[in-house]
């Protein structure tokens, strides 16, 4: 089968259906008057009129500060290199719509002199928030919205090497839900998902300040704490956690009642050569917290051993209590 070719009109019908398609425009600036010519597409990316006369400090006055500096800056390199760049740009339409697109220059030289910048722009917009939501997915837990394990181990390492001052107190505290298993046995899992959305939502209250708050497994959470007042500050907050954490759910009508075991240990310059450290020892107070009968906090490695009562909660939990060992 013998195919005509195609004519320059058709040939550009084609083009502008498939551009418009894939959200991208051309553009072109001569530099000598800084005059602009864009395609439909560019229009449509920028919110304004298709064919309406364009001023370029007013168009550039749509970029969002960082974006603009930096497209600024790659674009005057370009002139005085004759080069081109690519970038990613961050833009709000005259309506006050957030925009991302992807910025594609080259320049133009006649006798060795640049005479005009031209490129493509494309609405990136729906791609850019289709990866924040896979890194979401990727660094958050879907379930209570909290840091996953990952994400705290990442930054537990970071802190340790490089933001950690041996001056400021700081602490991990690594807390299980008591007899989790019989929450889901007998009101559900669907029970037990409330009951761990309810305590994520309890520990972003009692410790607003801390650096970050993660869920790190089935029915356990970790805190990494600024300490700036000192030990004692940390055992009125751990104290304040325990009454708040043991507070009942209610599901359904039906209140259900929860425990949390807590285990702490302070952020010492060993734990830069050795991160799993840190881990083991708020694990290790952590089971010292449960043996001992559970909804207590235990804090590794203090020379501290007074428990500190912090009154009955209830009929059905044992008195929560901090105890320094």
């Amino acid at each position: 089968m013998s195919h005509e070719p195609l004519s320059a009109a058709e040939a550009k019908r084609l083009y502008d259906q498939a551009a418009l398609l894939a959200k991208v425009g051309a553009w072109e600036c001569e530099l000598a008057r800084e005059t602009l010519t864009w395609t439909d597409g560019v229009y449509d990316l920028f919110g304004l009129p298709r064919g309406s006369t364009l001023h370029r400090p007013s168009t550039v006055d749509l970029y969002h500060d960082d974006s603009r500096a930096e497209m600024q800056r790659l674009r005057a390199r370009a002139i005085a290199t004759g080069g081109g760049f690519s970038m990613e740009a961050h833009i709000r339409t005259p309506a006050g719509e957030d925009r991302w697109m992807r910025l594609v220059a080259n320049v133009a030289c006649e006798h060795g002199r640049p005479v005009r910048i031209y490129g493509a722009k494309q609405d990136i917009t729906h791609e850019k928030a289709m990866w924040a939501s896979l890194r979401e997915l990727a660094y958050s837990d879907p379930l209570t919205g909290l840091a996953n394990r990952r994400v705290f181990e990442s930054r537990c390492e970071e802190l340790l090497g490089h933001g950690y001052d041996a001056g400021t107190l700081a602490a991990l505290a690594v807390l299980d839900v008591d007899l989790f298993k019989q929450i889901n046995d007998q009101f559900g899992h669907a029970a037990g998902d409330e009951c761990l959305r309810q305590i994520a939502a309890r520990l972003e209250r009692v410790f607003e300040g801390a650096v970050l708050i993660a869920r790190i497994g089935g029915h356990e959470f970790a805190v990494l704490l600024r300490l700036p007042l000192g030990l004692p500050h940390l055992t009125l907050l751990l104290d304040h956690a325990l009454r708040v954490l043991a507070c009942p759910v209610v599901w359904h009508g039906h209140p259900i009642e929860i425990g949390v075991s807590i285990g702490v240990t302070l952020l010492r310059s060993a734990h830069r050569e050795d991160n799993a450290k840190l881990f083991a020892e708020a694990d290790s107070a952590l089971y010292l917290a449960k043996a001992a009968g559970r909804n207590q906090a235990r804090l590794f490695g203090a020379a501290i051993d007074a428990p500190v009562s912090l009154g009955a909660i209830g009929p059905r939990m044992a008195e929560p209590m901090v105890r320094m060992l």
